[in-house]
């Protein structure tokens, strides 16, 4: 009877992870690598979440002038600490410059190679598009 009900909770947990596993996605199919964009704004919002984290900014239109909020991905949490991130390296307000690539189907979503602080310091973002060209990740200083 123990045997059922682990191979019970085995088969759930799969289910319940076959979402996040499929709602993952490489670079290529999302994003434009010949599409660089740098935005400077002001963060709205940080997910530090699985399987990329994420983070809003509000910024001019380049086009129409007004403020836009754009939709930026980076790594998952746990590369984004291997190169120097932590949970309070972007906070609500902050003024940051991104640097990345537009996505393909959507105005104001990009995949961010590097964030710059209002304070000067460059952190790098683990952007899908640095492994998919073989190439190797930025430093970490």
């Amino acid at each position: 009877m123990k045997a059922y009900w682990m191979f019970a909770a085995l088969g759930l947990g799969a289910l319940l992870a076959q979402g996040t596993v499929s709602a993952h996605h490489s670079f290529a199919a999302e994003f434009d690598r010949n599409q660089k964009v740098t935005i400077t704004g002001s963060v709205t919002k940080v997910e530090w979440e699985n399987p990329h984290a994420r983070f809003y900014v509000d910024a001019k239109d380049e086009g129409s002038g007004e403020i836009v909020n754009w939709d930026f991905e980076l790594a998952s949490p746990n590369g984004l600490m291997r190169r120097g991130w932590t949970r309070n390296s972007m906070k609500i307000g902050d003024v940051v410059t991104v640097e990345g690539f537009r996505a393909k189907n959507a105005p104001h979503v990009g995949n961010a190679s590097s964030v710059t602080l209002a304070n000067g310091k460059k952190l790098f973002a683990g952007s899908s598009s640095e492994t998919e060209a073989g190439g190797a990740a930025p430093p970490t200083n």
